[in-house]
């Protein structure tokens, strides 16, 4: 795949796998990417900023958005909506840049459906104890929620096949250096190793 056009990157991967820290440091280290800011119906937690980590909306808002076909893509995600803003990717790709989608995989799957140009990236935590014990220190969610997220991973995991390459997050810094070379010459995917097979395989155990 050319990188000589602004790309669409989608980065997907189960929730406490580390993909809002890569994002950010790809963005910070990589002066040609920039991330759309998704909209939600979730509400906002403590630590986040509405505008910049996500744009926080009613149920309402949400609903006429879809309605006008606002959205390149919309999902539902542990019962509330999210969706990446049409206008705001276009704008960016026009000015030349690559444009960073921070996605669950069912927008993935639209985003690959309408636009087969862009490129899939699935990020997986290296192994199922490492996973809890990133949504439990993130202090955000409920032993619930925690427990919903965890069981959740599974499905998500399933869904590594339909993307382009798949990345471990055993640290930031390494998987960051990982993506950026990637994404300056895609043709050098590699095949799933027998590493990012066996994590896959340990969560259906």
């Amino acid at each position: 795949m050319s990188t000589n056009s602004p790309l669409i990157i989608v980065i997907s991967a189960p929730s406490g796998t580390g993909k809002t820290t890569i994002v950010r440091e790809l963005i910070r280290k990589n002066e040609n990417l920039v991330a759309s800011v998704s909209y939600t119906t979730r509400k906002k937690r403590a630590n986040e900023i509405d505008g910049k980590d996500y744009n926080f909306v009613s149920s309402e808002l949400f609903s006429t958005m879809v309605e006008e076909k606002s959205f390149l893509e919309h999902a539902k995600v542990f019962d509330c909506f999210y969706g990446t803003p049409k206008q705001e990717v276009e704008d960016n790709l026009n000015k030349g840049l690559n444009v960073i989608l921070e996605i669950d995989w069912q927008g993935a799957m639209q985003i690959k459906k309408e636009r087969s140009d862009c490129l899939m990236l699935f990020i997986i935590p290296p192994s199922k104890e490492e996973l809890m014990l990133r949504l439990k220190k993130r202090g955000t969610d409920s032993n619930n929620e925690i427990r919903l997220r965890f069981d959740e991973a599974l499905n998500d995991l399933n869904q590594y096949q339909n993307f382009d390459n798949v990345f471990i997050n055993e640290d930031v810094r390494s998987t960051v250096q990982a993506i950026t070379a990637f994404i300056k010459d895609p043709s050098k995917a590699s095949s799933l190793n027998d590493e990012v097979m066996t994590i896959i395989r340990s969560f259906r155990s």
